[in-house]
């Protein structure tokens, strides 16, 4: 199976690059906006697009006008950190950043922490008569100055990135509300402390925010700690399929077997898989017979037979005996190479909705700013006390930073499209996640998608006291001879069944109606009606009333004939894939219409439907028509999906609202596809709508509570209960709850992972 990853995008133009760069410090959906921005005000670059959920960015830019080094610095001006990569030695680098990132905001919340203790007891211990030392209780000023500035330091980060990244981009994020909150209590409580000082000549008591500074940095720095620490496993599933990939395979060089990295292979070495050892390319048995598990893969958890002639795919671990097989796709070729490509690109591409959080986000600090100022002047018009104003003007600040609408979506979207992964479902695009649940019918392509697309032998009956199993034998015996299709299925078929061939005579093909030949002296003919109306068989009441039977389930009859006497039947037929059953029924019960297309004669079509339950059929369609089908269901305001595997697919799997292709498909129709099933199994068309139900429900509840927090929090903390209640939100608790707001909606995407299938 080919699969390319990159798929159609219209925005590519001849003779761009394409890079992804992997970002460090991003934190809501404004830093998704700013590093957006500066990138695309830089020449050169022509797309730009930044997920927070991946924190990366994907860039196309002309070679001619700009470079890999130049994008990083232009994403570093904005006041990030950069690292490009999908180079082995650049996904450990990255690996190692990341630790230390997660690794440094531990170390500086538990700095944060432990300093903020002593400041809160000592701002408390004056209202609660607490015990404090001579020195302490008589310069608690300075020594909440002294407890203060070291954690505003450990928090410098959200100043750099805020107040810096707003001076050189000119756009304002979650930082730059932070950063103001806490540079506004802290050099506020600064200004008062160095004024009493000067002016009045004593040293102030009460009246400084300094704990409320350093306890809001603590409180920012441990939602930001569990966020990156819960960030890390919704990209897990990309994490466990690079794992599958071996660094080094047992290959044969001339006469020699020699161990080397697998980057040295190349198409056509010859590679030896050992008992236990997991396929380090793609390739086909030559010599050996075991089987693989395949299950990281496909999902499926049958180890698969593998023998000389088939196909073995790299990543898949050999259980039991050993073979050697020809490498036919190699490093960033493979199937596995293929689908972390697939699946990174599907997470780094942004849902419809997603990108209408983005743009309320945009808008949303510098309009929660304007808020902000306003109320803080409404409320010293009102003729409060300056400090009671800045503490509403902090709290406000702090409480709006909409860290948790920025990462609702592409957290919910990385852990669903990983999930499908781990399936053997390849979700291209978050798009189709968001559509999938939303289709109303599902249609089927008939020949390979819903039946095997290949004849098998299916009954074979007697008559005239004559044995089946001889009436086979006979049939086959004839057929050897034979290059039709019918024939080599009647052949398979009963050499499956270790049925006997004998030799025959006088092979004649009857071109159109069937064969004769001669056997033990005996005239046999073995074709269709056609040629029984040529030799004027008659057929009798039976064999007319089981031969109609089979007819009428879409299988094609051939009447086996000694001298003047109908003595079998034997018929073929395209077989029903596994689960084809299965898979149907649980579509009618999502209230999903199921149709089916094919080119094939209206009965046999008809037979099938009837057969498998389907609403409609329609047969006898052209290749090139089956798009028009699709289109005639949206006119009518139906959202339609298609489920196809050919070339003559193609056109309607990219007309349909959602295109399913299935992974034994051909290219053509894998690249026209929005979602491609690499195991073959009809269920999992099941699996890809409910999956999309499950997580448009997960990004549903976290965009709920993200836009609900802000919606309740804002006029909490703006003061709206004071005059009524006489509540006043602390600038402290809105910290803890802005922190813990972005834990929880990460939280509830990695909840997604305990989702099942439901057949």
């Amino acid at each position: 199976m080919a699969i390319n990853p990159a798929g159609n995008d219209s925005g590519n133009i001849e003779g761009d690059k394409e890079v992804i760069v992997n970002v460090l410090g991003m934190h809501c959906a404004s830093c998704v906006v700013a590093i957006e921005g500066v990138l695309k005000k830089t020449e050169g670059i022509n797309q730009a697009r930044v997920n927070l959920g991946t924190e990366q960015a994907f860039v196309r830019y002309d070679p001619g006008k700009t470079d890999v080094s130049r994008i990083r610095k232009a994403i570093e001006k904005a006041g990030y950190r950069t690292l490009e990569g999908h180079k082995e030695s650049d996904q450990e680098e990255e690996k190692r950043l990341r630790s230390s990132e997660i690794l440094e905001l531990r170390i500086r919340f538990w700095i944060s922490f432990i300093l903020s203790l002593p400041i809160a007891y000592i701002s408390m211990a004056p209202g609660f008569e607490l015990y404090l030392p001579g020195f302490v209780a008589e310069h608690s000023w300075l020594v909440q100055l002294m407890l203060a500035t070291p954690i505003i330091f450990c928090g410098s980060e959200f100043f750099n990135q805020g107040i810096l990244s707003l001076i050189r981009t000119k756009r304002a994020n979650m930082n730059t509300l932070v950063s103001l909150g806490v540079g506004a209590a802290y050099l506020y409580s600064l200004f008062i402390t160095v004024a009493s000082w000067k002016v009045v000549g004593k040293l102030p008591v009460h009246g400084v925010y300094f704990e409320t500074a350093g306890i809001l940095v603590t409180f920012i720095l441990l939602g930001k700690y569990l966020e990156a620490s819960a960030k890390r496993k919704t990209s897990e599933a990309i994490k466990k399929l690079l794992a599958l990939a071996p660094k080094t395979a047992l290959v044969v060089r001339g006469f020699e077997e020699k161990e080397i990295p697998v980057e040295d292979i190349i198409i056509g070495d010859i590679v030896i898989v050992k008992p236990g050892e997991r396929i380090a390319v793609d390739g086909i048995v030559i010599e050996g017979h075991s089987s693989v598990d395949e299950s990281m893969i496909t999902g499926e958890s049958m180890p698969v037979d593998k023998s000389p002639g088939k196909e073995a795919v790299c990543g898949t671990i050999n259980k039991t005996g050993a073979f050697k097989l020809e490498a036919i796709n190699v490093g960033s070729d493979t199937m596995l190479s293929q689908i972390i490509k697939l699946v990174e690109e599907a997470q780094g591409k942004k849902a419809p909705v997603q990108e209408l959080a983005d743009r309320i986000s945009a808008a949303f600090v510098p309009t929660v700013f304007i808020i902000a100022i306003i109320v803080f002047a409404a409320w010293l018009l009102a003729g409060v006390e300056f400090i009671f104003a800045l503490n509403i003007f902090i709290s406000v600040l702090i409480i709006a930073c909409p860290c948790a609408l920025g990462l609702a979506t592409p957290t919910a979207v990385m852990v669903g499209t990983g999930i499908a992964a781990q399936n053997g479902i390849l979700i291209r695009n978050p798009a189709s996640l968001e559509t999938a649940y939303k289709i109303d019918v599902v249609v089927f392509d008939k020949t390979g998608t819903l039946t095997r697309g290949k004849p098998v032998l299916t009954d074979y009956l007697s008559y005239h006291s004559r044995n089946r199993e001889e009436i086979l034998a006979l049939a086959a015996s004839i057929e050897r001879k034979s290059e039709h299709p019918v024939a080599e299925a009647i052949v398979s078929g009963a050499r499956e069944r270790n049925i006997q061939l004998n030799e025959v005579q006088d092979f004649v093909a009857l071109p159109g109606k069937g064969v004769m030949a001669r056997f033990n002296n005996e005239q046999i003919f073995f074709g269709n009606r056609k040629l029984m109306e040529k030799k004027k068989i008659e057929i009798a009441d039976q064999v007319k009333a089981d031969s109609e039977l089979m007819e009428n389930q879409g299988k094609t009859v051939m009447f086996l004939v000694s001298g003047s006497k109908i003595i079998g039947l034997v018929a073929v037929g395209d077989t029903l894939k596994d689960f084809a059953m299965e898979a149907i029924a649980a579509l009618k019960k999502l209230k999903k219409q199921v149709l089916m297309v094919t080119g094939d004669n209206h009965r046999t079509a008809e037979s099938i439907a009837r057969y498998l339950g389907l609403d409609d059929v329609f047969s006898e369609v052209l290749p090139q028509d089956k798009e028009e089908q699709i289109k005639k269901l949206q006119s009518l305001g139906l959202k339609v999906a298609m489920v196809g595997d050919g070339i003559n697919d193609a056109p309607a799997l990219a007309q349909a609202d959602i295109g399913i292709a299935l992974g034994s498909g051909t290219d053509i129709a894998i690249e026209s596809g929005d979602i491609v099933l690499i195991k073959d199994d009809l269920r999992d068309v099941v699996m890809a709508l409910d999956l999309s139900r499950f997580a448009m429900k997960k990004i549903r509840q976290n965009l709920f509570w993200a836009f609900f927090y802000n919606l309740i929090g804002i006029p909490i903390a703006a003061g709206i209960l004071y005059p009524l209640t006489g509540f006043l939100l602390n600038p402290m608790v809105a910290g803890a709850a802005m922190a813990f707001s972005s834990v929880s909606v990460v939280s509830n995407s990695l909840s997604m992972k305990r989702y099942r299938r439901s057949i």
